[in-house]
């Protein structure tokens, strides 16, 4: 059981890391500092080894984070190294995580963002930068309070110029620089 734990902790340390080096080194994401800060983020390593088993967990962690203060958990990264490790069958997956919100009557209170180690929007090659916005240590849904996003997007300035502010970030960054940031110290 030792084994577990310590696989669980070195998984949520690498997704720290990600957080701290690339999600808000690099203001990839205006919003996630402050969580950070606050240690607001919930870290979940999910044992699942079939996406029947993650979507239990999945709903879980929404029921979970629907019951908290935002005070307490604002939101929470469900990683799951043991499953859904192809893009494409964890792409597919997010129409069962999005149907999940709704059977649950969560739609318009939560929402599921998506990471992954090969995400890959369409239309780009496999890999192109561009797709390191949503790149991942391991396959990851990240469950947001809809409220929060709200309130974030209406106190930041040009929010729908994040995502292009991302790409731009990344060009000047390129492959060596991504590679460099998460490099042993």
């Amino acid at each position: 059981m030792t084994s577990n734990a310590n696989t669980s902790q070195k998984i949520i340390a690498d997704t720290q890391a990600w957080v701290e080096k690339a999600v808000i080194g690099l203001n990839l994401c205006p919003f996630a500092k402050a969580v950070h800060v606050k240690n607001q983020i919930r870290y979940v390593v999910s044992a699942a080894t079939t996406p029947e088993a993650l979507l239990e967990d999945l709903m879980t962690e929404l029921q979970m984070l629907d019951d908290s203060a935002a005070e307490q958990i604002e939101t929470t990264l469900l990683i799951h190294p043991g499953t859904l490790t192809d893009f494409l069958d964890y792409n597919d997956f997010l129409d069962v995580a999005d149907a999940a919100v709704e059977d649950m009557e969560l739609g318009g209170v939560l929402q599921v963002a998506s990471f992954h180690p090969q995400y890959q929007f369409e239309g780009t090659r496999l890999d192109d930068i561009d797709n390191y916005t949503n790149r991942s240590p391991y396959p990851t849904l990240h469950l947001l309070r809809e409220e929060s996003i709200e309130k974030a997007v209406a106190a930041y300035p040009q929010a729908e110029d994040i995502f292009e502010k991302n790409i731009e970030t990344l060009h000047r960054l390129g492959h060596d620089g991504w590679a460099r940031l998460f490099a042993a110290e």
